[in-house]
C-alpha cells in the first residue's frame, strides 16, 4: 500500500461498520461517504473535493501526499477522480479483515453496478 498510513481512521472503522450494519448497511454507508466527498458538479470524488470535504468523515488529519495516494491507488481507470465504484473498492482494499471476511459484499455492490 503505497504511501497511505496503516493507521488512518476509516480502515479502522470499516469492520466495526460491516459488524454493525451488514453488507447492505455497510454498501449505503459507503455511498454515503462517497456522496460527502464527491465533487456535487463532477460527480466523482477529485483530489480538490477530497482535501475540501475530508474532515466531515473524521479525515482531515490525513497529509497532503496521503491524499494524492489514496485518489491515485483508487482511480482504475485513470481518470485522475474516483467513482463511486472506485471509492468502494479502495475502502475495501484499505481494510484487509474486512475484504477477507465480505468479498461477496464487494463482487454484489459491482454486480449490482454494472446491472
Amino acid at each position: 500500500m503505497a504511501g497511505i498510513g496503516r493507521g488512518a481512521a476509516f480502515e479502522d472503522l470499516l469492520p466495526v461498520m460491516a459488524d454493525r450494519l451488514g453488507g447492505d448497511g455497510l454498501i449505503r454507508e459507503l455511498c454515503n461517504g462517497f456522496q460527502l466527498l464527491m465533487d456535487k458538479d463532477k460527480g466523482v470524488i477529485t483530489l480538490e473535493s477530497l482535501r475540501r470535504n475530508s474532515a466531515l468523515l473524521g479525515l482531515q488529519d490525513l497529509k497532503e501526499d496521503e491524499l494524492v495516494s489514496m485518489v491515485r491507488e483508487g482511480d482504475l481507470d485513470g481518470d485522475g477522480a474516483l467513482n463511486q465504484m472506485e471509492f468502494c473498492v479502495l475502502m475495501f482494499r484499505l481494510s484487509p479483515e474486512l475484504m477477507e471476511e465480505s468479498q461477496f459484499w464487494l463482487e454484489e455492490a459491482v454486480e449490482a453496478e454494472l446491472n
